[in-house]
């Protein structure tokens, strides 16, 4: 399988969808292992913030199997649609969706983040879990994030980054070189995917470099919250 960072006439956009499609069956039970389900956290972490905001519709970009589709759509009075770019992901997302009896609340659409099928400042909530690094243009997709939000929504990223302390830097780096590759061996049916989604993390502008793009995006009033020693981070900023 070509990984997405290969040259390739092949856009990333359409290698990300592949890789997707294979390990979809296997994701939450992998990514359950590689964060010692830490990710769980951090995506309540998200709805504790949205919940605050009393978000009346939301956008989950890259929903993956829609866990946190799922999450925000529990806010009382709240519609959400999370989209993703493989369609076997969202399989995954819809028959969650369906045990939980969340249809009337969530609702699942194959889309592309750089070209999001929505009108203008049509959402007061745009929320993107591990997503924003399999962009195939980071920033034309954050501008179709910052295009679809109401004046004064927020949008609020989850993303892998690397811790600044050099100390834990160091032990992340030994971490995720060793740990992830096994884990992938032994779990998983394509282990390319995961040596990806490994490389695109340690490649991904995270903190202040984010930030930066971010501010020049047009999003103001951000807000860095680093998890497990920074190495993930969520990102809170607003459309004013």
């Amino acid at each position: 399988m070509l990984k997405p960072n290969q040259k390739s006439k092949i856009s990333k956009k359409s290698q990300v969808e592949k890789m997707f499609d294979t390990i979809s069956f296997e994701y939450d039970f992998l990514n359950g292992i590689m964060t010692f389900n830490s990710h769980k956290r951090w995506k309540k972490n998200i709805l504790n913030i949205a919940k605050k905001l009393k978000p009346k519709n939301a956008l989950d970009i890259a929903t993956g199997t829609a866990d946190i589709a799922i999450d925000i759509g529990s806010i009382p009075n709240c519609q959400v649609v999370g989209i993703d770019v493989s369609q076997k992901m969202l399989n995954v997302g819809r028959k969650k969706i369906k045990k939980m009896k969340l249809d009337e609340s969530v609702r699942l659409e194959t889309g592309d983040a750089e070209n999001l099928n929505f009108k203008d400042n049509y959402f007061d909530l745009v929320t993107i879990g591990f997503g924003v690094r399999n962009f195939q243009d980071l920033e034309m997709g954050l501008k179709e994030s910052f295009r679809v939000l109401n004046k004064d929504g927020t949008l609020i990223i989850l993303e892998t980054s690397l811790p600044e302390n050099i100390i834990m830097k160091l032990f992340y780096s030994i971490f995720t070189r060793t740990y992830i590759p096994i884990m992938a061996r032994i779990f998983s049916k394509d282990k390319s995917a995961y040596n990806y989604l490994l490389n695109s993390a340690e490649l991904f502008p995270s903190g202040t470099k984010f930030c930066n793009i971010l501010k020049a995006v047009g999003f103001a009033d951000i807000l860095i919250k680093p998890k497990l020693f920074g190495s993930s981070t969520i990102y809170v900023c607003k459309k004013q």
